[in-house]
């Protein structure tokens, strides 16, 4: 590569990381949300918490000397690299200046620069994502070394939350399942990346907590889903006095809203909160499971629908995240004025303007995959942007089953993946835009009447 190349790659490369970041450079700090705190106290309280992964929280603790600024600078760079790869194997490499519109056309039109400049685990998951398709579909344009980094990137991105693990495994037990049909597909890398991912969730948490467990939560946010359905006074009225549940004595006294329940209620704080529920949460969950099914059945579709349009940017992002500014300035003190100094802490930040793009934007996208699978099918697509078009929509389903039907419809979950909608069809315009340009012939000058 000539002086020349290699500086346009460094000026494509270093713009696309900034744009990236620009969210938090224009809010003086990294965007915090609810759960930023939760993930920060990990590796300072050493205990476990329910879906607060050790594994970030050790991201984060390496970022404290300089604000954080490191996680954040990993997060796009991180970003800017899986889209690199990701144009390369779908025939747009060596091109830089195309690299960075890409960037720069996903920061304007989906959340995905607000997803690398906050501090939760959320862009790891479509990373993750994406990582794997490479490993799965598209090995064949991938040099050893960045195999051997997308599975470090999976087995990260799967330890950061147990949400992304489900999804990245439900993901390659679809490929499993194709495989049959399809002997192209490469599953080794995938399962060493999982079983690694979860090697790094019990070694963090041993090493944090000095247990040898998963990270705790997953049957009581589908209590709270349940709760918030109405399956859980249903069967406690129905089977109480039962003198094994502690909640048969409050059961008229719980919140019909989950969140209510798990972050603003008094009983639940009275009750031990998930120290001291969360065995009965799990019985209670799995009880009202087994006795109403096809009700449930109904309730998990209906769910998993509202959580697949459930995308606005900027959930949390709010500028009274108490439990965050408490973890912020009991742990890392030194970091408390610049954290109030920045915007979203100083007066907010909206984003309703933004969301009048970046809402339809998401639901063409969604739209549009369907769409392209049916072209692959009839073969009037390629089949790599088939592929890509089933893997995102396969994604899309099963996050918002795991997130919406498992646990309870939030915008926040949706949004951490729909940017690979728009992603794809970005792909897809610019494949068929180059296939127009190739058909349409070049000019040439008519003979001169004159001659």
């Amino acid at each position: 590569m000539e002086a020349r190349d290699r500086a346009v790659w460094a000026l494509a490369i270093g713009t696309s990381v900034l744009v990236l970041m620009a969210p938090a450079l224009w809010n003086g700090f990294p965007l915090l949300q609810w759960d930023t705190g939760g993930y920060l106290a990990r590796s300072y309280e050493g205990i476990l918490v329910p879906s607060r992964a050790v594994v970030y929280g050790l991201i984060l603790r390496i970022g404290v000397p300089l604000s954080f600024w490191p996680v954040l600078l990993l997060q796009a760079a991180l970003t800017v690299w899986i889209v690199a790869l990701m144009l390369r194997a779908h025939g747009f490499g060596r091109r830089p200046l195309f690299l960075f519109g890409v960037i720069a056309a996903l920061s304007i039109g989906t959340t995905l620069p607000w997803l690398t400049s906050i501090l939760l685990t959320d862009i790891f998951c479509g990373l993750g994502v994406l990582a794997l398709y490479l490993l799965v579909l598209r090995a064949e344009t991938l040099a050893r070394t960045e195999r051997i980094g997308l599975v470090v990137l999976i087995a990260i991105a799967a330890a950061t939350h147990s949400a992304t693990f489900a999804l990245l495994l439900a993901l390659l037990m679809a490929a499993a399942v194709l495989r049959f049909f399809d002997t192209k597909l490469r599953l080794g890398q995938g399962v060493i990346a999982l079983i690694l991912g979860a090697v790094l969730v019990f070694a963090a948490d041993y090493a944090v907590a000095r247990q040898l467990v998963w990270t705790p939560g997953g049957p009581a946010l589908s209590f709270g889903r349940m709760l918030q359905d109405g399956f859980v006074t249903k069967y406690l009225d129905t089977y109480c006095p039962d003198r094994r549940l502690t909640l048969c004595a409050y059961k008229d006294e719980l919140p019909n809203d989950a969140d209510v329940w798990f972050w603003g209620s008094p009983l639940f704080d009275k009750l031990g909160r998930f120290a001291g529920l969360d065995d009965e949460m799990a019985t209670i969950a799995w009880r009202a499971l087994v006795a109403y099914p096809g009700q449930q059945a109904q309730a998990a579709l209906v769910a998993t629908g509202r959580q697949l349009i459930a995308v606005h940017t900027g959930e949390g992002v709010l500028d009274s995240i108490w439990h965050t500014y408490r973890i912020i300035e009991r742990y890392t003190p030194q970091l408390t004025d610049a954290m109030r100094a920045a915007r979203q802490q100083d007066a907010g930040i909206s984003f309703d303007a933004l969301n009048t793009l970046h809402y339809p934007v998401a639901l063409l996208s969604i739209a549009l995959l369907p769409i392209l699978i049916g072209m692959a099918w009839r073969q009037r697509l390629a089949t790599d942007l088939g592929e890509l078009a089933t893997t995102c929509a396969l994604a899309l389903l099963a996050n918002a089953f795991i997130c919406g039907a498992l646990s309870n419809p939030h915008d926040r979950y949706g949004a951490r993946v729909i940017w690979l909608a728009g992603f794809t069809a970005a792909i897809a315009m610019a494949r068929v835009f180059e296939s127009l340009r190739r058909d349409i012939p070049s000019a040439t000058p008519e003979p001169s009447l004159m001659n």
